[in-house]
């Protein structure tokens, strides 16, 4: 891979991220780091935190200044730096974010990334193909690009070129699981980000993502879980969840833990069955899930607690795609779990 061959300006950072996509990438889901060349600065699990990247000025360790991402150490022989990452989830890329935030006099001048579909982690005879080619990167900015091959991919690596550091890569696609196999084990989280389900709209998040409520560990923190503001009118808060796959709900899950004086007084589910692509039609899935049939009639919350919600209290209104989470009056849930069967 010769500097010649590197694109000019490949990389967008003001592109969009694709609708509807999870980062496969995020350790907090699963991903993990493989295997890489070189770590000497930084370790490659930085690179896959979920957390925005910082820099501290003044902080270092014995091998130099601390960083917040993956880096390696000069280059001197030839060659370049490149890791193996294991996505969280199989699925398809649609975009790809390499991220060189704080990184000034020491992020990669050009990076590629390839991918490969791996029963375990690959060896050396992994048939890797090309998602990005190889393309010039700048310091301290994302570089966001699409991806146009629809293909189901396991694991990525990143090749920097020659070497340097990268604060964040963020894999943006859709996870693909074996739906047969995961009914087979009983009741599966149709809520669950790493199986593909997604927040789409809310009307506030102030202090914390709808889509951290989608995660499959317990939050670590009040800041780990969907916040709102304190409403001082009347009303209540929501979020609509596009579901990873059409199910009908028997079980659900509302985790209040680290909420102890902001925990809402009360949640409520209503859910619908929409066309595949009316998730981007977000103006229009909002309006219409005011009136969605209820699926959990309001049930009273308590503080930093696991609510279980199953049986009679459960509305039979069959398989759904989407669920619209009332959060009333308004404070902070920490996770969801939409138990169900797949249809």
């Amino acid at each position: 891979m010769r500097a010649a061959i590197v694109a000019e300006a490949a990389g967008r950072p003001d592109a969009e991220i694709p609708p509807l996509t999870t980062n496969l990438a995020d350790a907090r889901l699963g991903a993990a780091g493989v295997w890489c060349t070189d770590e000497f600065f930084a370790p490659l699990a930085r690179m896959l935190e979920p957390a925005e990247p910082v820099f501290i000025p003044d902080k270092y360790d014995d091998h130099g200044k601390w960083m917040d991402g993956w880096e390696s150490r000069r280059r001197r022989g030839g060659g370049h730096d490149r890791s193996v990452v294991r996505l969280a989830a199989p699925g398809e890329i649609r975009a790809v974010d390499i991220d060189t935030r704080h990184f000034t006099g020491n992020y990669p001048p050009a990076a590629s990334l390839e991918a490969c579909l791996s029963a375990g982690d690959p060896g050396g005879g992994a048939d890797w193909i090309t998602l990005v080619s190889p393309a010039a990167l700048g310091p301290d900015a994302h570089h966001r690009f699409p991806v146009a091959d629809r293909r189901v991919w396991s694991h990525v690596r990143l090749n920097l070129l020659p070497d340097g550091g990268v604060a964040r890569l963020r894999v943006y696609g859709r996870p693909r699981p074996d739906w047969t196999a995961l009914a087979a084990g009983g009741l599966v989280d149709l809520a669950s980000a790493v199986h593909g389900a997604v927040a789409v709209a809310w009307n506030d998040a102030h202090y914390g993502n709808p889509g951290n409520m989608l995660r499959p560990d317990r939050g670590r923190d009040m800041g780990d879980g969907w916040e709102t503001r304190r409403r001082r009118e009347p009303g209540y808060d929501w979020c609509i969840i596009a579901l990873a796959h059409p199910g009908t709900i028997d079980r659900v899950v509302v985790d209040t833990a680290h909420f102890k004086g902001n925990y809402p007084d009360r949640c409520s589910l209503q859910g619908a069955s929409l066309p595949a692509d009316a998730g981007e039609l977000r103006a229009s899935v909002v309006a219409q899930s005011m009136f969605w049939p209820v699926l959990l009639d309001e049930q009273c919350l308590h503080a930093d607690r696991e609510h279980t919600f199953a049986g009679d209290v459960m509305k039979s209104r069959g398989p759904v795609t989407h669920v619209r989470v009332n959060m009333i009056p308004d404070g902070g849930i920490s996770r969801l779990r939409l138990f169900g069967t797949p249809s």
